[in-house]
C-alpha cells in the first residue's frame, strides 16, 4: 500500500520485538577528566549534556567520581526498556567501571550466555549493563573486540585512574574531544566541547582547507583548532593528564587483506552465504519495541534491505521515500513498484522546491560542523517523514563501498590503467597546456571548432571538462587521480583569505597497505575508511539524530564487511558495472525490470536554485564576509559566482560549500 504526502499514520503493530527489559539507547554522550587535582563543575557537564538534548530527547544522565576528576553525562533517546536498570552512566557490578555509551550492540545475547556462565550476576537485560559486565570480565580491549555493533563509548577504570574512549569499526557513530591544560572533554557532536571551552576556538587552516576540497571535514580533523574526531577502530586512553594516540583495534586494511588471501570462488555458494548471513544480520538489526521502518529509495541497497526485512516479518514493514518533481532527481516511483511487489506499508513525500529551500537555514543546527553533500537536504526530510510514524528506521548505506556501486570505481581504474603508462613529465607538460585557456577560453575553442567537428565530438560544458582533464593528467598516484576527480575545490588555498590557507598541505586519500590491490578495490577501501565515515553516515547521523530517529545500517555490520571482502572483484563488476552480486540477491526478491537501471544519486538541482530561488539568498553571503574575521578571499569568489550565474558553467558543487561554511560560521556565535 503507498501512502502519498502527508498521510495520517496509522497505529503501528510490530511483529519483531526485543527480549524484555533489552536496552538499546541512541543518545548522545558528553563528558570531562580533569587535570589532577582539579574538580569538574557539575554545571559545565549539565550545560554540555543540554547541548545534545535534541539526541536524547527522552531523559539525562550524570556521573562524577568520587573525587571529582571525572563526569560522565548521557541524554537518551529511549528505543527500549524504559527502566532503571538500563539508564546511564552504568558503573559496573564490581565498582571498577563507569560508561556513558551511545549505540546498540546486536549480539549483546549471545556475549550474556558467555558471562552468565562465567557466574556475573545480573541485574537487568539491558545491553549496556553486558558490556560493563564484559570490562570486569574480558578488560575493555578484549570486551571491544568481541561487540558487533555501532556506539561509542567512553569508560573510567577506577582502579588504574584511565579514561577510554572507543568508536565503532566503520564509524557509524561519532565523538569529538579536546585536550586543554591537561584536561579532556569529548562528546558526541561538536558543541558540547566549544560549551566546555567558553568560547569559540580558532578556525583549523587545516580543516578548512579540507571542507572546501572535500565538502566534510575528514577525521581526525574538525573545523576548529585543537578538536578532533577519534578515527573509527580505535581506542585512545586518557591518564595524567595526557591522551594517548588512538590505538587500532580493526582495519579497513587488514580486512581487505584477508579477504583477499580467502576468496570465494563459487558464485552460487556466494550468492547463498549473501543471502543467509545478511538475512540474519538484518534480523537483528530488526529487533525493537517501538515502531520500525525502512529507508526505501529504489535503489540496490535499500530494497536489498528491504526485501530482506519484509522476508522476516509478518506484517507489512513500513517504507518512506522522498520524491521530487524533476525526472532527473526522482526514483520515488521506483521506489513505490518496488514497495508494492514486496507487500510493504509505504509512504512517499513529493517535496517541493519550497519545502526543500525552507531546510536550508537550518542546515548550520543539523549538521553541527560545515557539511556541503547537497543529498543533507533530502536525507533530513525523508527522516523527518519516517519519524512521523517510526523510532527506528533501516537504511542500505554502505553497499556502494562493498560493493563496487560508484561509477567512478571502474572509470578511474580503467583511466589509471593507461594514464600511468605516459611518462609524468610529459603528462605534466600536456596538463600545463590545458590549464593556460581559462574554462571561457576552451568554451570559445570548441565554438570555433564546433562546424567541424562530428556530432558526438562535441561535448557539452567543454570548457568545464576540459579543466577537470588538465587537472587529473598530472596525477602522479591513483590516490591523487582519485583525490582530484572527486574534489570541489581542487586546490583550496586558491580560494582561502591571503596568509590563512599558506601552507595547508592536503590530505590525500590514503595509499592502501595492501600489496598488489587492484586500482577498484584501492578506491573501495579509501571510500569505506574516509568517504564513507565522513561524509555518507554523518550526514545519516545527524539528520536522523535531529528529529529523534535511531538510523540503522545492516550492510555496515562488520560481520557483513569483512565477508564482502571475501567476494571477488568479478562478482561485484560485470557487464560494465558494479553490485552483480547484490543485484542477483536482490533478483531473488524483486524482478530485476524493477531496478535495472542506471545510478542515480540522492540530490537536488543545486545549481539551477542557485541561479534562481536561492540567488538573492546565495549572492548576499558570497558577496562579502558578514563578520571582520573573514577566512575566504571573496574575490575569487565574486568570480566563481559570475561563472555560475552566466549559465555556462556548473559551479553550483563550489559554491554551496562557500554558502554552508559562510551560514554555520554566522551561526556558532550563539554557541557561547
Amino acid at each position: 500500500m503507498v501512502r502519498h504526502r502527508r498521510a495520517v499514520f496509522a497505529d503501528i503493530e510490530d511483529d519483531l520485538v526485543a527480549p524484555p527489559g533489552w536496552t538499546d539507547i541512541m543518545c548522545g554522550v558528553a563528558g570531562v577528566a580533569s587535570a589532577r587535582g582539579v574538580r569538574v563543575e557539575f554545571e559545565i557537564l549539565k550545560r554540555m549534556t543540554d547541548a545534545l538534548a535534541h539526541r536524547g530527547p527522552d531523559g539525562e544522565g550524570h556521573w562524577l567520581s568520587e573525587d571529582g576528576e571525572v563526569a560522565l553525562g548521557h541524554r537518551r533517546l529511549s528505543i527500549i526498556d524504559l527502566s532503571s536498570h538500563g539508564a546511564q552512566p552504568m558503573v559496573s557490578a564490581s565498582g571498577r567501571f563507569a560508561m556513558s555509551y551511545n549505540g546498540e550492540v546486536y549480539n549483546y545475547l549471545e556475549l550474556r550466555d558467555e558471562l552468565l556462565r562465567a557466574g556475573y550476576p545480573f541485574h537487568g537485560q539491558s545491553d549496556t549493563e553486558v558490556i560493563v559486565a564484559g570490562f570486569d570480565h574480558w578488560g575493555i580491549e578484549n570486551t571491544i573486540s568481541r561487540l558487533a555493533g555501532m556506539f561509542v563509548i567512553a569508560v573510567w577504570d577506577r582502579r588504574d585512574k584511565t579514561l577510554s574512549l572507543v568508536r565503532d569499526r566503520i564509524g557509524i557513530k561519532p565523538l569529538y574531544y579536546s585536550v586543554i591544560d591537561g584536561a579532556l572533554a569529548f562528546a558526541s557532536e561538536l558543541r558540547p566541547i566549544v560549551v566546555w571551552r567558553g568560547s569559540l576556538p580558532e578556525i583549523s587552516r587545516r580543516g578548512l582547507s579540507e571542507f572546501l576540497r572535500l565538502g566534510y571535514v575528514p577525521s581526525p580533523l574538525s573545523i576548529f583548532e585543537g578538536v578532533f574526531k577519534l578515527p573509527p577502530a580505535t581506542i585512545a586512553t586518557f591518564s595524567g593528564g595526557h591522551l594517548s594516540e588512538p590505538k587500532p583495534y580493526w582495519s579497513v586494511d587488514a580486512t581487505v587483506a584477508r579477504g583477499f588471501a580467502n576468496l570465494r570462488m563459487d558464485e552460487t555458494e556466494v550468492l547463498d552465504q549473501l543471502d543467509t548471513r545478511l538475512g540474519d544480520i538484518v534480523a537483528q538489526h530488526m529487533v525493537s519495541d517501538v515502531p520500525l521502518g525502512a529507508f526505501l529509495s529504489g535503489g540496490i541497497d535499500s530494497s536489498v534491505v528491504t526485501a530482506l526485512m519484509q522476508a522476516r516479518s509478518s506484517s507489512a514493514v513500513k517504507t518512506f521515500s522522498i520524491g521530487f518533481d524533476s525526472a532527473a532527481y526522482n526514483e520515488a516511483g521506483y521506489a513505490a513498484e518496488v514497495a508494492a511487489h514486496l507487500g510493504t506499508d509505504h509512504t512517499e513525500l513529493y517535496i517541493t522546491e519550497a519545502d526543500a529551500l525552507a531546510v536550508v537555514p537550518s542546515l548550520p543546527d543539523i549538521y553541527d560542523e560545515p557539511f556541503a553533500d547537497i543529498s543533507q537536504i533530502p536525507t533530513f526530510l525523508v527522516a523527518e517523514l519516517a519519524r512521523q510514524k517510526v523510532t527506528v528506521s533501516l537504511s542500505g548505506d554502505g553497499g556502494d563501498e562493498l560493493f563496487g556501486g560508484y561509477n567512478r570505481y571502474m572509470f578511474v581504474s580503467n583511466y589509471w590503467s593507461r594514464l600511468s603508462k605516459i611518462p609524468l613529465p610529459l603528462r605534466r607538460v600536456a596538463a600545463s597546456a590545458i590549464a593556460a585557456p581559462s574554462s571561457a577560453g576552451w568554451d570559445r575553442i570548441f565554438d570555433l571548432l564546433g562546424p567541424m567537428l562530428p556530432g558526438n565530438a562535441r561535448p557539452a560544458l567543454p570548457g568545464q571538462k576540459m579543466q577537470k582533464i588538465g587537472s587529473v593528467l598530472s596525477a602522479a598516484s591513483l590516490s591523487e587521480l582519485q583525490g582530484r576527480l572527486i574534489a570541489q575545490w581542487p586546490h583550496p588555498e586558491a580560494v582561502m583569505a591571503q596568509g590563512f590557507g599558506a601552507g595547508s598541505a592536503l590530505m590525500l586519500p590514503p595509499a592502501s597497505q595492501v600489496p598488489d590491490l587492484p586500482a577498484a578495490a584501492q578506491q573501495m577501501a579509501w571510500d569505506t575508511s574516509s568517504y564513507l565515515v565522513d561524509d555518507i553516515l554523518t550526514k545519516v547521523d545527524r539528520a536522523t539524530m535531529r528529529v529523534g530517529l535511531e538510523a540503522r545500517v545492516p550492510l555496515l555490520d562488520h560481520r557483513l564487511v569483512e565477508f564482502a571482502w571475501e567476494i571477488p572483484l568479478d562478482m561485484k563488476f560485470r557487464d560494465g558495472s558494479g553490485k552483480h552480486i547484490l543485484k542477483r540477491l536482490l533478483g531473488r526478491y524483486v524482478p530485476r525490470a524493477m531496478f535495472d537501471r542506471p545510478k542515480m544519486g540522492f540530490g537536488v538541482p543545486v545549481d539551477d536554485w542557485l541561479r534562481g530561488p536561492l540567488r538573492e539568498w546565495a549572492a548576499s553571503y558570497l558577496a562579502a564576509a558578514r563578520h571582520g574575521d573573514d577566512y575566504l578571499d571573496r574575490g575569487v569568489i565574486a568570480a566563481t559566482w559570475k561563472e555560475h550565474l552566466n549559465g555556462k558553467i556548473n559551479r553550483g558543487g563550489q559554491l554551496w560549500t562557500i554558502l554552508m561554511f559562510d551560514i554555520w560560521h554566522q551561526r556558532i556565535r550563539q554557541w557561547v
